[in-house]
């Protein structure tokens, strides 16, 4: 079972890696949304017993991250009519090696984390460190406000990898309220892009600077 699930931790980075070096915004849209099945599939391999709060856990992320944020990220993908994210802050080979390098690092500190020792074999800890890494990047290097929100929901895959590890301890009402905060957030920034788009005819974020004169 913990091969399996490294395997399926190991398939979560190289993803992040594909998320910084590809310039089409719809094929990280889609790597995000199996990225998020992926992540309700963790449950069953981290806890030999299937309990009621587990279970609900795998369905919500599932249903949220793996199908519904991404079909309203793709149809305000759809609406604002532009497929590729052109000239980022930093691009997208320097981006993958900037990527390579944080997960690296979380490899090389996750084994000094107090939550390591009690998971130890498993690439949980570095995983959520690195894909919080990855998402950081994404959120701070593209122009486009479609990437930015897809850099915010990779941030959010690691803080929920990480929460894994504390399922058992957290209330599941705790989990559902920000599973709940994501898709809300993520729902209104989809509204947001859409009317930016309308009033620059581009999702470019550089152009809102125009709004302080």
């Amino acid at each position: 079972m913990t091969d399996l699930l490294n395997a399926v931790l190991v398939i979560i980075l190289v993803m992040n890696l594909f998320a910084l070096g590809t310039s089409r915004i719809n094929a990280v849209i889609r790597t995000v949304a199996i990225q998020g099945i992926l992540l309700g599939i963790i449950p069953l391999l981290i806890h030999k017993h299937l309990t009621i709060p587990v279970a609900i856990m795998i369905i919500v992320a599932v249903v949220i991250k793996g199908t519904v944020i991404p079909t309203i990220m793709i149809r305000a993908l759809r609406d604002a009519q532009i497929k590729r994210e052109v000239e980022p802050l930093i691009g997208f080979l320097p981006s993958i090696i900037l990527g390579a390098m944080a997960t690296a690092f979380a490899l090389l500190i996750a084994g000094q984390l107090p939550l390591a020792s009690q998971h130890y074999g498993t690439l949980l800890v570095p995983t959520s460190i690195a894909t919080v890494f990855v998402g950081f990047i994404l959120l701070v290097t593209r122009y486009k406000a479609i990437s930015q929100v897809i850099g915010y929901l990779v941030l959010e895959n690691g803080i929920f990898i990480f929460s894994m590890l504390l399922v058992e301890a957290m209330p599941l009402i705790v989990e559902m309220g920000v599973m709940l905060d994501l898709f809300v957030g993520i729902f209104v920034t989809c509204i947001i892009i859409n009317h930016i788009n309308q009033a620059f005819s581009s999702m470019d974020t550089r152009h809102l600077v125009s709004l302080k004169e």
